[in-house]
């Protein structure tokens, strides 16, 4: 199992950069989830005896890296549900995509969701099953091949970034279920949460933690002069 790479930890918080292919929470196919391997993290480092506590407040794709938030107490969880329920935290969205994306743009779709294969279609018009997606990203820079953008969320919808980008011909690098010409080697996509600002559930500070870029030669371009 990859080593769990933790951003930040206090006695209410787990903030984790998750890493490509590792499930999120553990689903029907038995694989293991971060959720398991953070309690066991905690367990091992503070000795805990019995059952460990860690409360997954909010998903990322399988396929998608980033920073994801584990609440370490039952107030925290709660504190953290209301924020996230009433859309409050800031999450910035890293994408290496093919095309050629405008310098800045703003997309609409209405997506609907196929349950039974897991992937969301852009529909013509709203309706009771087809609900308004809105994100806005920024080109970044320009790479060999790709293009590197940043992407805001205005709602929070399955698969939106990945849709919506694929019906705009914006392929993320790697995502076959919406269009890449191939797979990556490690079975991820290039989506990476980046940021993520949040009110802290106890002292009300505003936090900003920050993902480190997977290890790859692409990703390091995008930081490259």
């Amino acid at each position: 199992m990859t080593q769990l790479h933790v951003i930040y930890e206090d006695n209410h918080l787990l903030v984790v950069n998750k890493a490509a292919g590792m499930l999120a929470q553990g689903d029907k196919t038995g694989d293991p989830s971060l959720v398991d391997q953070a309690k066991t993290y905690i367990k091992h480092k503070y000795k805990k005896p019995g059952a460990v506590f860690l409360g997954l407040v909010h998903r990322l794709d399988r396929p998608t890296t980033g920073a994801l938030v584990l609440a370490r107490t039952s107030k925290a969880l709660t504190r953290l549900n209301a924020q996230f329920k009433n859309r409050e935290p800031k999450k910035v969205y890293w994408a290496i995509v093919s095309g050629s994306p405008e310098q800045n743009a703003k997309l609409v779709h209405f997506l609907k969701k196929n349950s039974a294969q897991n992937k969301s279609y852009p529909q013509v018009k709203e309706s009771k099953e087809a609900k308004k997606a809105i994100l806005e990203y920024t080109f970044l820079k320009k790479l060999d091949s790709y293009s590197l953008l940043e992407i805001r969320l205005e709602t929070g919808r399955h698969h939106q970034i990945r849709a919506q980008l694929a019906a705009a011909k914006l392929h993320i690098k790697g995502d076959v279920k919406y269009g890449a010409k191939r797979a990556n080697k490690n079975g991820g996509i290039h989506l990476h949460a980046r940021t993520l600002s949040l009110s802290h559930p106890t002292n009300k500070e505003i936090i900003t933690f920050l993902a480190p870029l997977p290890d790859d030669k692409i990703w390091k371009a995008c930081l490259s002069n």
